[in-house]
């Protein structure tokens, strides 16, 4: 028998959907595909299951990954597959020693690769002088950061969590070591993949309203404090049904009012340049 559609239930669904992403029901009904269902059903997954993520899903996560555009098709970007217990065990102790690291089954290190590049110039004895500005940096890091979040978008399109990790800058030259990364590579940032543990109960959460970040035509300054005070009573009611006492603000001014927010972060120039990024 033919499964018969209910637009209306499909409407229902795509603005639980939209509210659990903006923390409130939408104005208008957005046109919603199966995509950008997936999308905005994203949420990090912190605990997993034990159960190996199969080599066909990580060559196919990899594959969606290339799929990502790249700037003039430089492809600065590469990726490090790490299985191995102890060396995620290494890994998690350099990247803010996150037990998730150790238990997921599958750990992504994404790089910023200019060795590749280097290799064929050396062989053509070729200059290599470009790469050496802040622009080319800029480059590899937003390919890379494209390439990644397509690959989570596919795990999570297997069934598969997934969650970031933006602390594996904070050690960059004892990373790179353990990695065996040769000049001119250096890691952005980790993506810890697998089967969501049963226990595992993260919600979605909300992002800032639109009102916040899309502006028509000029930049509308003046939308912006609105919005930030209207989100911090939609973050701080999710905060607390998760049984925390968080604020978005307070969160913000945290990272960025001192350096030690950057928890070691604020070496990344001086580390960009040991790696072998002569940034100028």
């Amino acid at each position: 028998m033919t499964a018969v559609h209910d637009p209306t239930a499909t409407r229902d669904a795509d603005a639980t959907l939209l509210a659990g992403r903006y923390g409130s029901t939408p104005r208008t009904a957005p046109q919603v595909t199966d995509v950008i269902r997936q999308q905005l059903a994203h949420r990090s997954v912190r605990s997993f299951r034990p159960d190996p993520v199969p080599e066909p899903a990580v060559e196919a996560i990899v594959a969606a990954a290339q799929s990502a555009p790249t700037s003039s098709n430089l492809q600065t970007w590469s990726v490090v597959v790490v299985r191995d217990p102890d060396l995620k065990d290494r890994l998690a102790a350099l990247s803010g020693d996150q037990e998730f690291i150790r238990q997921a089954p599958v750990f992504l290190v994404w790089l910023v690769d200019f060795a590749r590049i280097a290799q064929v110039a050396d062989r053509h004895d070729h200059g290599l002088e470009g790469a050496d500005y802040v622009e080319s940096a800029l480059v590899g890091f937003v390919d890379v950061s494209l390439a990644a979040q397509n690959a989570s978008l596919a795990a999570e399109s297997l069934g598969l969590g997934t969650v970031f990790v933006e602390a594996a800058r904070n050690n960059p030259e004892e990373l790179a070591a353990a990695l065996q990364l040769p000049g001119r590579v250096v890691a952005a940032f980790g993506l810890a993949v697998g089967h969501p543990a049963p226990s595992e109960s993260s919600r979605v959460k909300p992002r800032l309203p639109q009102t916040a970040v899309v502006h028509h035509e000029r930049y509308q300054e003046h939308t912006q404090l609105p919005a930030v005070d209207e989100y911090e009573q939609t973050i701080r009611a999710f905060y607390e049904g998760e049984g925390l006492a968080h604020s978005w603000i307070d969160r913000v001014l945290a990272r960025f009012g001192t350096v030690a927010g950057l928890n070691g972060r604020d070496r990344i120039g001086e580390a960009l340049r040991n790696r072998g990024f002569d940034l100028r």
